[in-house]
């Protein structure tokens, strides 16, 4: 007796279900009908697939947990491309913000010191959140104060990119600062500026015209 192959058998292959009920596959007695060149409102279930049938076009439920349930008249294929498209833009339009770290030690000197906050800066910059720190070895633990003040050194330097969430504080051997970036005050000023251009524009255009002069009619004289 022959074995039936279910895998390659495509009475035994499940039809991939779709991402939407559509026409048929929509069974409730009324939906909200929207879409173009569709009256907007609600409609029995069969006059919305009747509306749809004669536009040729797919009736798709959109909103299924509405009261009651919302439908658009559209091509199905047409949608989901429109709405994967749209999905890409935004996933590419976010920018998702990372954790930077910066490292310092209680003996970090001012080339270093300098060479780390270009970087940070830099990070801040680009949108990213900083968490700066400073490791404490053996002996080192004993010198806080040091961390402490070259933390807050390092706050004054990111000042004009970054904020000091919280003041640096102790966790295990470590003492941390976390930052996040800012808007620049040359952003700030620019859109100061451009708003104050703005008003001056809009206040030269209310401003009533004056009525031209006259010139003399020729052969006249002016009395």
């Amino acid at each position: 007796m022959a074995l039936v192959n279910r895998k390659n058998n495509r009475r035994f292959q499940r039809q991939a279900e779709p991402e939407h009920r559509i026409n048929e596959r929509i069974r409730v007695p009324e939906v909200r009908l929207v879409g173009d060149n569709v009256e907007v409102g609600v409609y029995p279930i069969e006059e919305a697939r009747k509306i749809a049938a004669h536009l040729e076009l797919d009736l798709v439920e959109i909103s299924p947990n509405a009261n009651p349930p919302v439908c658009r008249v559209v091509e199905y294929k047409k949608f989901l491309y429109e709405k994967k498209r749209k999905e890409k833009e935004m996933k590419a339009n976010s920018k998702q913000s990372e954790l930077k770290e910066i490292r310092f030690t209680a003996n970090t000197d001012d080339h270093d010191f300098d060479f780390k906050a270009k970087h940070a800066e830099r990070f801040l910059q680009d949108g990213n959140k900083v968490k700066a720190y400073v490791q404490f070895k053996g002996r080192a633990i004993m010198f806080k104060d040091r961390g402490e003040l070259l933390l807050l050194k390092f706050a004054e330097r990111l000042a004009e990119v970054g904020s000091l969430e919280s003041m640096p504080k102790m966790e295990g051997r470590r003492m941390l600062a976390m930052f996040a970036p800012k808007v620049t005050k040359k952003k700030e000023t620019g859109a100061k500026d451009k708003g104050a251009q703005q008003e001056g524009k809009e206040k030269k255009a209310d401003k009533p015209k004056q009525p031209a002069a006259k010139a003399p009619v020729a052969g006249k004289e002016a009395e």
